[in-house]
């Protein structure tokens, strides 16, 4: 026995499909790293220089590569990721008013 639905559910049904996948990305995005995360876990602030960064990240990493804590090395790497975003794009500008015109 089939049953017929009506011409409303068969639409309501396709709009929850996408209503999930909504919802969906809306979690994958609410795993992004923020900031101010970043900077907890490496320990730094926001005066901070990219060297004080990268050496940071290279103790946590490295401190938790011998530990065996897969985690913690991942969190610590995309600390550095998620702060990398911010410096580079600062670091650039900086290099474009600094250097001379040919």
């Amino acid at each position: 026995m089939s049953l017929l639905l009506p011409q409303g559910m068969k639409c309501d049904a396709s709009k929850n499909g996408v209503a999930q996948e909504a919802v969906q990305n809306i979690k994958r995005a609410s795993k992004t790293m923020t900031e101010a995360e970043a900077r907890q876990i490496l320990g730094v602030t926001e005066n901070s220089s990219w060297e004080e960064i990268v050496q940071k990240y290279d103790n946590l990493f490295e401190r938790n590569a011998k530990n065996g804590s897969f985690y913690l090395q991942s969190k610590v790497h995309r600390a550095k990721e998620c702060l990398e975003a911010v410096y580079q794009p600062k670091e650039a500008e900086t290099n474009k008013t600094t250097s001379p015109d040919d």
